[in-house]
């Protein structure tokens, strides 16, 4: 469906000197500098699959997506779209994808929603059959009925972006691009939007390629993501290797009726671990224990404690994606 290879795109400017000397210099000496946004980056992304592609801010990942939507041109390697180079053939590739931003909007500000449809309708030579079958799942789907009437501009946050995403559907695109699709969504409203995203990757297989930093919505969608950093792919592949690669570490809480016992015990001396991969914090009568779980178990943890004293409540997380995708920013991966 999606073929990147050796994917790179550099940006060329002329050099800035500092200060007024810097300023005059500028003027008669114009040395070209140049940056690589995307450098060498190449995946393959199957029909029906949903990924997230993620990063830092300036890391790569816009100008990625622009190549892919055919707005920007390589500077090096190509990019294939369902077998259409989307830069060298513009028109066909955007009968074939959609987009959401989050930032920005399709949407006519002025005009009332359905007359926004009626117009991407004619725009993307859909039948009526197929307008009205598409709008009827849309509405399904998204619940646009409550507020196909209004004006754009009259529109909360959450009605725009089901509506931005509608619009991104209207003519069912193999491809769905979206950049940041929950941003500044209330809960409610964001989980109703990957509920949508959900039905459509499932009702047409539309391949998804989902750029946000609501690490939530990746969670939430995706069973694969690709990370890039400084213009680099840095990871690819699924979300439970990176956790088991990456998040071994989990925390264990347990309430106890009186911990004055468990203050005594060394949990490090007792199973033989460094603080590295065993720590405990005991405040009051709640215990935290934070430990890496290819060295240790829950349940050996929760024995021990429950040796010494009366457990009243106990509940184990998992590290935050966040804190992974953080400590691969800053250590990349093996």
């Amino acid at each position: 469906m999606i073929v990147v290879e050796n994917l790179t795109k550099e940006f060329k400017s002329f050099k800035k000197y500092p200060g007024f000397k810097g300023t005059v210099k500028g003027l008669f000496t114009r040395e070209v500098v140049g940056k690589k946004a995307v450098d060498d980056i190449s995946f393959r992304i199957g029909e029906g699959e949903i990924v997230g592609y993620i990063g830092s801010n300036g890391a790569g990942k816009s100008t990625t997506i622009k190549m892919m939507t055919g707005i920007l041109v390589p500077t090096s390697g190509r990019c294939v779209v369902n077998g259409i180079i989307p830069y060298e053939k513009r028109m066909e590739n955007a009968q074939q994808i959609g987009a959401v931003f989050g930032q920005r909007t399709q949407l006519w500000w002025d005009l009332p929603l359905t007359e926004t449809f009626s117009i991407l309708k004619e725009i993307y030579n859909v039948s009526d059959k197929d307008f009205k079958n598409r709008m009827d799942f849309l509405d399904q789907v998204l619940n646009l009925s409550e507020f196909i009437n209004n004006t754009v501009r009259t529109l909360s946050l959450g009605q725009r972006m089901r509506a931005d995403l509608g619009a991104a559907l209207l003519h069912n695109p193999k491809v769905l691009y979206l950049d940041e699709p929950t941003i500044g969504l209330d809960v409610v409203v964001k989980e109703n939007i990957r509920l949508a995203i959900k039905e459509i990757n499932k009702e047409y297989k539309t391949t998804v390629v989902l750029t946000t930093h609501d690490l939530g919505d990746i969670e939430e969608l995706c069973n694969r993501i690709i990370i890039i950093d400084a213009g680099k792919k840095v990871y690819d592949g699924g979300l439970k290797n990176i956790r088991d690669t990456h998040g071994y570490m989990r925390i264990i809480d347990i309430d106890v009726k009186n911990a004055d016992q468990i203050k005594d015990i060394d949990f490090n001396a007792r199973f033989n671990l460094l603080t590295e991969d065993l720590k405990v914090n005991i405040n009051g009568n709640s215990i935290s224990v934070n430990f890496n779980r290819n060295r240790i178990s829950a349940s050996e943890i929760a024995s021990l404690v429950m040796e010494n004293a009366t457990v009243r409540d106990m509940s184990i997380k998992d590290t935050d994606i966040n804190q992974i995708v953080k400590k691969i920013y800053k250590n990349g991966v093996n």
